[in-house]
Order: C-alpha cells, then sequence, then structure tokens
C-alpha cells in the first residue's frame, strides 16, 4: 500500500502542472483580461480606478492614470479600449501586473511561487490571496460539511430501507420524492424558503442574511452556537434538497446487489437475525463504494455549486469570491485557489482509495497499476 500512496502522490505533479497549463493558457487568450479592466475603470471613473490602482501597490499609477487617460493616441494597441491613453501608461500597467514579460516566464514564475505556495495579492483588493481564502472559508465550510453529512446521515439509512423494501410502496413513494427533490434547482428551492420561512410573506422564522448575527461575538458561546446553527437552516436546506437522489440509489442498488449473493443466503440459513445479516455481512460490502466516495463528495459539495446560494443568503464564501474573480480576471485569486484546490481534491482521491482498503481490507491496490 505504501509503494502505491508514493506512486500516486508522484503522479499528482504532472497531473496538477497540466491543469494548470490548460487553465493559464485559456485565461491567457481570453479577452478582457486585467489591463483591460483596469482600462475600463481609468475611462469609466478616473477616481475610482486611481484609489484600485494605486491599491495594488503601484502607487504612482494613479496620479500618471488619472492624468494621461486624456493624453497621446495610441491606435496601435493591443488592448481593447486603450485608445486615446499615452503608451507608457500602458506600458507601466503591463509592468504592474507583470505582463511585461513573455507568457512562458510569467507562468514558470507563477508555478514556482505556487510551490512554496506564495500566491501573491489579488489585483484589486489589496490583500494577499491567502488572506482572503482564509476570510472566506467558514462560510464555505459549514456549507460543505452540513450538506455532507446531513445527505449521507439520511441517504444511506433511505437507501437501506428502499432496498429491503424493493418494489413496495414505501419504495415507489420515496423514490418519486427523492426524485422530484433532484428535479428541483437549489436556488428556486432557496428563494421559495425565503419566501414562506424568512419573512418573504408568511414566517418571519428564520434570519434573511450572514452566517451568523451582527452581535454574536458578545453572546455567551451556547447562544453563539444557536444563533449560528439558526442561521445555517435555509441555506443548508437549498444545497441538501437536490443531494438525496444519487446516493439513495447507489445505496439501494448497491445493497440489491449484495442480498442475493451466496454469503447471504448461508448466513440466512445458518439462521441468523435478519437485522445481523444485514448490518454484520451485507453493510461492508454494500457501502464500500458510498463510504469510500465520502472525502470526494466532500469536496465537491465544499467548493461547487455553492455560489448561487451564497449570493442569495448573502454568504460572502469561496463561490462568491471565484465568481468575483472571473468576472474581474484577478488572476492571481483565479489561480491561485484553482491550484489550492485542485491539488486538494487530487489528494482527496487518494484519500478516498485509502479508505477503500479501510473499509475493506481484502482490496489491495498493490496488484494494480496506477
Amino acid at each position: 500500500m505504501l509503494a502505491y500512496i508514493i506512486r500516486r502522490l508522484l503522479l499528482i505533479i504532472p497531473t496538477l502542472f497540466g491543469i494548470m497549463v490548460i487553465n493559464f493558457l485559456i485565461v491567457q487568450i481570453a479577452p478582457g483580461g486585467p489591463i483591460e479592466q483596469m482600462i475600463a475603470r481609468v475611462q469609466g471613473t478616473a477616481v475610482e480606478a486611481t484609489a484600485r490602482i494605486g491599491g495594488t501597490g503601484g502607487g504612482e499609477t494613479g496620479g500618471p492614470g488619472a492624468q494621461q487617460q486624456a493624453q497621446g493616441g495610441d491606435t496601435g494597441s493591443r488592448y481593447r479600449g486603450a485608445q486615446g491613453l499615452d503608451p507608457e501608461f500602458i506600458k507601466q500597467l503591463e509592468k504592474e501586473f507583470g505582463f511585461d514579460k513573455p507568457l512562458h516566464e510569467r507562468f514558470i514564475h507563477m508555478m514556482s511561487n505556487y510551490l512554496m505556495f506564495d500566491f501573491g495579492k489579488s489585483y484589486f483588493r489589496d490583500r494577499s490571496v491567502v488572506d482572503l481564502v482564509i476570510e472566506k472559508m467558514p462560510v464555505s465550510i459549514s456549507l460543505g460539511i452540513w450538506t455532507t453529512l446531513i445527505v449521507y446521515l439520511v441517504s444511506i439509512p433511505l437507501g437501506i430501507a428502499k432496498a429491503v423494501r424493493d418494489g413496495q410502496p414505501f419504495d415507489v413513494w420515496t423514490s418519486g420524492v427523492v426524485i422530484v427533490g433532484y428535479a428541483i434547482p437549489s436556488f428556486l428551492f432557496a428563494v421559495l424558503l425565503i419566501v414562506v420561512f424568512a419573512g418573504g410573506r408568511y414566517f418571519d422564522l428564520f434570519p434573511l442574511r450572514g452566517l451568523v448575527s451582527d452581535n454574536w461575538a458578545s453572546l455567551p458561546w451556547w447562544r453563539q452556537i444557536l444563533d449560528y446553527m439558526w442561521h445555517m437552516v435555509l441555506p443548508v436546506l437549498s444545497m441538501v434538497i437536490g443531494g438525496f437522489a444519487g446516493l439513495t440509489m447507489l445505496t439501494k442498488n448497491s445493497f440489491l446487489e449484495e442480498i442475493n449473493k451466496q454469503y447471504v443466503v448461508t448466513a440466512r440459513a445458518k439462521g441468523l437475525a435478519e437485522r445481523r445479516v444485514l448490518y454484520g455481512h451485507i453493510f461492508r460490502n454494500a457501502m464500500l463504494i458510498v463510504i469510500a466516495g465520502f472525502p470526494g463528495a466532500f469536496i465537491g459539495i465544499l467548493f461547487t455549486g455553492a455560489l448561487l446560494i451564497e449570493v442569495i443568503f448573502s454568504l460572502d464564501g469561496l463561490g462568491l469570491l471565484g465568481f468575483e474573480a472571473a468576472i474581474n480576471r484577478d488572476y492571481p485569486v483565479m489561480f491561485g485557489t484553482l491550484y489550492f484546490f485542485t491539488l486538494l481534491g487530487l489528494i482527496m482521491n487518494l484519500v478516498g482509495d485509502v479508505t477503500y482498503v479501510a473499509v475493506d481490507p481484502r482490496i489491495d491496490f498493490e496488484a494494480r497499476r496506477v
């Protein structure tokens, strides 16, 4: 097993490198880069652009930008909207954002910094990428942990019950319920919850926004916990509504596949109680794929699909941070978070394989080639 883990860890290096290369090239050829964003700010609102440029570390850029935007006639610039701006101002922007270097040099410099987990500073927020991620992380972790736990705690017992009662009325109507839940978009369900339970029209039982109340820091510890849980109810319900179907049916099918195997028939023939047969013999084999997929499921829920929920409930998390970075072409935030979370996802895949062995020691990855 140790040799397999080492091979998988070594495989992470080219995989991560390939993902970064592809995304770096795609983003570079996409129109509307950070320099175009800054040019638009300068031409649209000179005061805001000055403050933004000065905040990124180029303290002298704001002055020349405001003074030179009406000078010159750079009709040959490769940047959209640069006409009418002094070419020296454009060169100053390129130097400030690092675009005065060739493409390959920028990539090598970026990756060498990322190897040391130095993700740089945001172009437009004047803060390090690490600080931004740490600040937004509690929201995403809260949504991810509670959504994953609730989905697993509901779907696994429900899937087992459906397998035991396969074809019976309970199986039929529960299948209809989970399929309807899967078909409902989470953001529409979130709006419905707000209208019904957050003072939209009917009941005012839950808060409309935020992770905690404004006076959370002054509350005693037990009330802080209750306040946090109170704020989490509606966002988590919005995210879990569509998460039951896949895991429930996977659990059911896994149990159905094992129920009719010979070892189960033998266990029943020995006179073992049905509950012991179900949980003592079938459970380990049937739940192998379900339990081993937990790390990957958590990462998937943690960093995907929460953008609209964060917007609707005013939760400033990683989903909203990534969306704003993509819109503003904030490359340090985009590539820094991509690198970190891709690395985390690859490691979680390895953890999933190790979990397979923990659940069923008969699995031997040493006999397989990576």
